[in-house]
């Protein structure tokens, strides 16, 4: 019996309401939240809770599940202002996720704002200010609307101004005249549309809407398609920042202010050293000094005694040894053992399509090979990880055994530092959170 997708009571008269905040496994936890608790206090409690490494990327995601659609709730909105407005017993779920493009936009605003789409100069510096200003990019460009009470859809040339969302009566002319108002943001919200081919007959699965505070049926939303992923994250981003203006730099810029004052040792980015694994030994590429060096000889020798431990009791034989090797990867946050290649396809979309953020798996098709999912330019490739024997030594290689790796964990640690064969370097791991 599947218990309520959101639970909302009171222990008390005076208490806070209890709600509940699920993980990707759709396991819960319940959490007492009062009214003036933002989604960064909540995210920040289960990074706590279930210790995580904090890098700012961990969101709250209101997921609707009647109606198909989801999205991040902002660091600065307050929970239960968000579920009151959409009605205590409707059927909601609060996800704990990671989303490593919630900010990205401020990082790399040429990848969100195509030349074609912006009404202004897209040189590089001009942008970020901009994007630091409490305005918003005009933006244009086609999409397709769902009519009214209808299964069809049609394309117009719409625009998004500070006033709204306006669609062209008229092929693509922008003058007031031919303008039609759409949609404003000042009670509603962008959402993702989840299966919009089968719940909306979509023309592609790229769909978002925008949803009234106060709508709870599929009717009222007002649905709209782009053709492809890049088009459909250039609306959303813009969309959001005419929303929430000046208030979203600030949640990018804070937790860097409380950086500054408290300085930390960035153990993603230092504690990693240039490696190549394609000869018989280990040889580091760049060594700036002995500590790092004998860094790496521990983390070496770390893995070394693993692999002892995971072979069994006594000396282990070469091919326990060769096992319990592979078998360390095991452990790893970026390993997702036997996951499909939708389900990893899912996995990275809803961590955030940015360039960079992968994960490993088993190969479905080949019990003896594992898969790398990368995302690239807002597409998820996936490679195919085989085995190489050499001299009765079992390695692994992403490029036909040019370079090879004795475990997952060696492979990984190089392509976070060299790109090779690969379209970009391995930049953010999906993390499966269990509550």
């Amino acid at each position: 019996i599947e218990l309520p997708t959101l639970c909302i009571k009171r222990l008390e008269p005076d208490s806070s309401p209890v709600i509940k905040i699920y993980d990707e496994n759709n396991t819960s936890k319940a959490v007492e939240v009062p009214t003036d608790v933002t989604a960064l206090d909540i995210c920040q409690l289960f990074v706590l809770k279930n210790h995580c490494i904090d890098d700012h990327s961990w969101t709250l995601v209101e997921h609707l599940t009647h109606l198909g659609i989801e999205r991040t709730i902002e660091d600065h909105e307050y929970v239960m202002e968000i579920l009151s407005g959409s009605g205590m017993d409707s059927d909601n779920r609060l996800y704990f996720r990671k989303n490593y493009a919630k900010y990205e936009v401020f990082k790399k605003p040429l990848d969100f704002f195509p030349d074609h789409m912006v009404s202004m100069s897209t040189e590089t510096n001009g942008m970020v200010t901009f994007l630091k200003s409490s305005t918003c990019p005009e933006i244009h460009g086609f999409l397709h609307v769902k009519e009214q009470s209808k299964k069809s859809w049609r394309k117009f040339y719409f625009v998004l101004r500070r006033s709204g969302l306006y669609f062209s009566t008229k092929g693509t002319s922008k003058e007031p005249r031919h303008l039609q108002f759409f949609a404003d943001f000042s009670d509603s919200d962008v959402y993702t549309v989840l299966s919009a081919k089968k719940l909306h007959s979509a023309p592609s699965e790229f769909a978002f809407c925008v949803k009234h505070t106060k709508c709870s049926s599929a009717r009222d939303l007002k649905l709209l398609c782009a053709d492809d992923e890049l088009t459909r994250t250039c609306w959303i981003t813009a969309m959001r920042l005419l929303k929430f203006g000046m208030q979203l730099y600030k949640n990018f810029i804070q937790p860097h202010q409380k950086q500054k004052a408290s300085p930390m040792r960035s153990t993603s980015e230092n504690s990693l050293v240039a490696m190549d694994f394609s000869g018989q030994k280990t040889r580091v590429i760049e060594n700036p000094s002995e500590a790092l060096s004998v860094a790496v000889e521990e983390g070496l020798s770390w893995r070394r005694r693993s692999c002892h431990r995971l072979s069994g009791h006594g000396s282990p034989s070469a091919t326990q040894s060769s096992v319990s090797s592979l078998a360390i990867h095991l452990s790893q946050p970026w390993f997702h053992g036997k996951l499909s290649r939708d389900e990893a396809q899912r996995l990275i979309t809803h961590q955030g399509p940015i360039d960079g953020v992968f994960l490993l798996r088993d190969s479905q098709s080949n019990p003896k090979t594992f898969v790398l999912s990368l995302c690239h330019m807002q597409k998820i490739k996936h490679f195919q990880i085989l085995p190489v024997d050499d001299e009765g030594q079992v390695f692994y290689s992403l490029d036909d055994g040019h370079t090879q790796f004795t475990d997952l964990i060696q492979l990984v640690e190089f392509y976070q530092l060299n790109r090779g064969t690969l379209p970009c370097k391995l930049k953010h791991h999906c993390t499966q959170i269990t509550l």
